[in-house]
């Protein structure tokens, strides 16, 4: 499975973003989808989580409410929409697939990587 991230880019405070991640190859064999996210000087933390057969979401507390994420099965894409953008979301955003169930807040649950798409939002 191969993940293309797109759509990061420069945001004043209170605004929005929605960012797509693309998937090929193998896309049968996705059991789930997520969002995680890194800024400078910190661990990478999860952001959000969708299954792929039921739209399942799990969230990170600190983006419940303002984050949603989704997908589109035609398109093998996921999508995070994030509204009420605030500083400290600043942060590069990475997409994950994972091909069996696991604890959907950890990074080793998820066999596939895309490339980061950088977040900035503006104070």
């Amino acid at each position: 499975v191969q993940l293309q991230a797109s759509g990061g880019g420069l945001v004043q405070a209170g605004g929005s973003l929605r960012l797509s991640c693309a998937a090929s190859g193998r896309t049968f064999s996705i059991y789930a989808m997520g969002w995680f996210r890194q800024a400078p000087g910190k661990e990478r933390e999860f952001v959000a989580r969708i299954r792929w057969r039921d739209s399942n979401t799990y969230y990170a507390d600190s983006v419940k409410g303002r984050f949603t994420v989704s997908r589109d099965n035609a398109k093998n894409t996921m999508y995070l929409q994030m509204n009420s953008l605030k500083p400290e979301d600043t942060a590069v955003y990475s997409c994950a697939a994972a091909d069996h169930s696991g604890p959907y807040y950890n990074p080793e649950t998820y066999n596939y990587w895309g490339q980061g798409t950088q977040v900035t939002v503006s104070s």
